[in-house]
């Protein structure tokens, strides 16, 4: 009697346990879905693209032939769209649209479809490429269905979310997922603390909301990783990070970052050691910029900064992020080890954006450094972000651009100009000096082939094998 009172009691155990588990399980996001589903907007841009016909319209080169750029360059210029697809969601009922800013960045015109249906010219209230977020303005005197931003420091690893959009065109399209992970870098831009999750997010999804279970935003689906897109790791922007950002486009059509004025660097176990600091945290300063708050205040090289403002530094990473996010002009309290003991700093905020700092690194991103590779008798530049936009290239992907190839040089007949160099004897290039490195090794090789990966001009990826002389 007492063996069969202890098997049914742990048979309630067992079905109590599998009933408490299961009721966080949907079972269905039809409902969810289709009160969310007029808030969330196709977006279509359109711009003019300028080219040069070919003169000789009844004669083709062969790919990778020098004289078929030459002879463009004399080539009538024409005019065509170039169209683009996006996502973006609706925050205010007088159509108040937030998107990404790769989205709309450098469109002509833009093109808001609400729920599938109508259809409306907007305008950029403002943009922000350092956070990959835009906010337009649907041109109607309509009143629209508006979504609430979520608390996305409350999201937890495992929570179920939803993402609508517009991937490949195919608007009003839901996919369901967890979250997977949370704090995420994966080297796009300076201000990275991405929401990663398996929900699949393709191309035209860029812009779009990741929803919670209560239909609430706490992310702007942004990037995905791999070229097919849907591989199960996609990454948001929180919604808690993007609605500073908004809020600012919205009051002032520009961001008002706060900005100490220091390099930093990581606080290694080395440097936590030599400095006799409990363990590694914090952000060690490299430098600190002339005239900047940081030096009026009396911040040094070789100062490790452990709290900023009240928030404590577990990372380097994280001290851009939170000092981006600070009000201009405030005063904040910042704690920094220096000669093994923890000093307090009072420093004024400056403001990024007109700082010279900016000012230079804005000058460097726009032109990037070009160099000539003499071995090869090619002249090449490291991939930008704007390629990676331009060309609608996979968001992680790195490699050299080839801006011009000599007559004499092996590559030709191979390989064209605007080719992207990615790999070289199956190594990665991120930089001239990566390359650099695998083509002295091959050289200093009896063999002297090299094995490159690159995407040529059409975005189509080539193995190509190369003799070196």
């Amino acid at each position: 009697m007492k063996i069969k009172a202890i098997f049914l009691s742990l048979i309630l155990i067992l079905n109590f346990s599998s009933i408490s588990y299961s009721q966080n399980i949907p079972n269905s996001f039809a409902d969810l879905a289709e009160k969310l589903m007029p808030s969330v907007v196709n977006i279509s841009t359109t711009q003019t693209v300028v080219e040069r016909s070919n003169p000789f319209p009844n004669f083709q080169f062969p790919p990778g032939s020098p004289f078929g750029d030459m002879f463009k360059e004399f080539g009538t210029p024409q005019e065509r769209q170039s169209s683009a697809l996006g996502s973006g969601f609706i925050i205010d009922a007088d159509g108040i649209v937030v998107t990404n800013n790769h989205v709309i960045e450098g469109a002509e015109d833009i093109v808001v479809q609400v729920n599938g249906e109508k259809k409306f010219k907007a305008e950029v209230i403002g943009a922000d490429p350092l956070s990959d977020i835009a906010v337009l303005k649907i041109e109607s005197k309509e009143k629209f269905l508006p979504v609430r931003f979520g608390d996305s420091d409350k999201a937890r690893i495992g929570d179920w979310v939803i993402a609508i959009g517009n991937p490949f065109g195919l608007g009003g399209t839901v996919t369901s997922g967890i979250i997977s992970a949370r704090n995420r870098s994966i080297g796009l831009s300076r201000y990275e603390d991405y929401i990663q999750t398996d929900a699949s997010i393709n191309s035209g999804n860029s812009g779009g909301p990741l929803f919670d279970m209560s239909g609430d935003v706490i992310g702007i689906n942004t990037a995905i990783l791999g070229r097919s897109g849907n591989v199960g790791i996609g990454f948001s922007i929180p919604s808690n990070s993007a609605k500073i950002v908004i809020d600012q486009l919205i009051e002032f059509g520009e961001t008002k970052r706060g900005w100490l004025g220091v390099r930093i660097q990581d606080v290694t176990k080395e440097i936590a050691e030599v400095e006799k600091l409990d363990e590694p945290r914090g952000a060690l300063v490299a430098s600190v910029a002339p005239n900047s708050p940081s030096e009026k205040a009396g911040v040094k090289g070789g100062d490790i900064i452990l709290e900023f403002n009240g928030e404590k530094i577990k990372q380097m990473k994280e001290l851009p992020m939170i000092v981006a996010r600070t009000e201009v002009g405030k005063k904040v309290k910042v704690k920094i080890w220096r000669n093994k003991k923890e000093i307090t700093k009072t420093i004024t905020l400056g403001r990024l954006e007109t700082s010279e700092d900016f000012k230079i690194s804005k000058k460097k991103e726009e032109l990037p450094k070009e160099t000539i590779i003499e071995s090869l008798k090619i002249k090449v530049r490291k991939l930008s972000e704007q390629d990676i936009r331009t060309r609608n290239l996979p968001n992680q992907t790195s490699g050299l651009v080839i801006i011009s190839i000599e007559k004499n040089s092996p590559l030709i007949g191979s390989i064209e100009a605007n080719s992207i160099i990615l790999e070289a004897q199956k190594k990665k290039i991120r930089t001239v000096e990566d390359f650099n490195q695998v083509l002295k090794q091959v050289l200093n090789s009896n063999q002297k082939t090299i094995l490159l990966v690159v995407y040529n001009s059409q975005n189509q990826k080539r193995y190509i094998g190369v003799k070196l002389d």
